[in-house]
């Protein structure tokens, strides 16, 4: 399995090939800081959004392109940071992203204008991008090493630190101006980088038992046009599964309030049922692998996902819609963190760029497309959408169950 990126997590210019590395369970912690560290400020934004709409004076269709700029900005740099990666190494690029993340995230609540705003989330959109590709490139080369799939430890800490800063935002967000905020937001993220980004810094990812005798000069070699093929499509597999994580944190408590006429705690408690759901699935993601393997944990969770989402989206009163919402979130748990780990394996920072790419861009569409068809339909049709694609990604799940090994020119 080559790791594009493994020789070179030390930075520039350190010790060299005798360097002793720490435990594993050190990087381990760090990297799970920062997927935490990811969830945690992303969600700060995202409960501050109804406050800066307010300040900025957009309309709904103005903020919607303002919006944009993070998906621009995140789809933009996704690829740059996979070459970074692979020129400088991932545990660098991880540490680098995690300060402009921190910083970029106190840019858009000293806006005015939407189109300020705007500007200011193509910056946040490319630091949350990169930080992506990295710290996931770094998480497929430590999988590499200790020889077991911990993958979905890894996005679980992103989905617990999600849910961490949405409830901490909520909670301040009637004392606390979006400035102050996500100022404070600033300070907690460079914090966090200044102590877990030394462990990062200072140690490259152990090298895995099978290559000891390998030449450590040894030159990646040429990806083959299957292998190429392979990483788009579990590219669109993790896009299949991104968008239903998008289109529930943005329409599902819209759905219960407004079409199921659920109570507003009710319906606000909906999405975090759903991260809940989603985050007991990734934590016991490790050992349903372990059972499962890779290609019956994509179909089975594509499958669950799609009932429970039929569930949510067409259950004519709220605790059946809830129900389905907590079974959609165990069902794509686990097929994010496993689509961009075997893209990773096959080509990795640039697999691990082109899926996240892709999975990402799911994420961050998925809700301006459910509103476009929620407009010519309606919203339980167009959340539906969402057990589509599900469905989708078990079956391109099965149909990747033969790429077992990285294909080379």
């Amino acid at each position: 399995m080559p790791q594009l990126n493994k020789l070179r997590t030390a930075l520039p210019g350190g010790p060299g090939g005798n360097t002793a590395t720490p435990p594993s369970a050190r990087l381990r912690t760090a990297l799970t800081v920062f997927f935490a560290l990811d969830g945690f400020l992303f969600a700060g934004w995202v409960v501050r959004i109804p406050a800066i709409k307010h300040q900025t004076g957009a309309s709904a269709t103005t903020l919607g392109l303002a919006l944009l700029g993070v998906s621009a900005g995140a789809v933009v740099t996704m690829m740059l940071t996979g070459r970074l990666c692979r020129r400088f190494g991932s545990h660098p690029v991880t540490v680098v992203c995690g300060v402009l993340l921190s910083l970029s995230i106190a840019l858009p609540a000293q806006t005015r204008s939407a189109l300020a705003l705007g500007l200011v989330l193509l910056v946040f959109g490319a630091a949350y991008g990169g930080m992506n590709v990295a710290m996931n490139s770094a998480a497929v080369d430590l999988v590499a090493a200790l020889g077991r799939p911990v993958m979905p430890g890894f996005h679980a800490a992103f989905s617990l630190g999600g849910m961490i800063g949405a409830g901490l935002g909520g909670l301040v967000a009637g004392g606390l101006s979006p400035a102050t905020h996500l100022l404070i937001l600033t300070g907690v993220g460079l914090l966090v980088t200044a102590v877990a980004g030394p462990v990062l810094l200072r140690h490259p990812v152990p090298r895995p038992p099978i290559e000891a005798g390998a030449g450590a000069a040894e030159a990646p070699r040429r990806l083959s046009g299957r292998a190429r093929r392979l990483v788009l499509l579990f590219g669109l597999i993790a896009l299949c599964t991104a968008y239903g994580e998008g289109a529930l944190a943005d329409w599902g408590a819209l759905h219960l309030e407004q079409d199921l006429h659920a109570h507003p705690g009710v319906a606000a408690a909906g999405y975090s049922l759903f991260a809940l759901a989603m985050t007991a699935g990734r934590l016991s993601g490790t050992a349903l692998l372990e059972r499962l393997g890779q290609t019956r944990t994509l179909v089975v969770g594509g499958a669950t996902a799609a009932a429970g989402m039929l569930l949510g989206s067409l259950a004519p009163t709220t605790w059946p819609a809830l129900l389905g919402f907590a079974v959609t979130g165990l069902g794509l748990a686990n097929i994010f963190p496993v689509a961009v780990g075997r893209a990773g394996e096959l080509a990795g920072p640039g697999g691990v760029a082109a899926a996240s790419t892709l999975g990402y861009g799911g994420m961050l569409l998925g809700p301006p497309a459910i509103g476009f068809l929620t407009d010519w339909f309606s919203l339980p049709v167009a959340l539906t959408t969402v057990a589509l694609l599900a469905t989708a990604a078990a079956a391109l799940g099965y149909g990747a169950r033969n790429a077992t090994h990285p294909p080379v020119a």
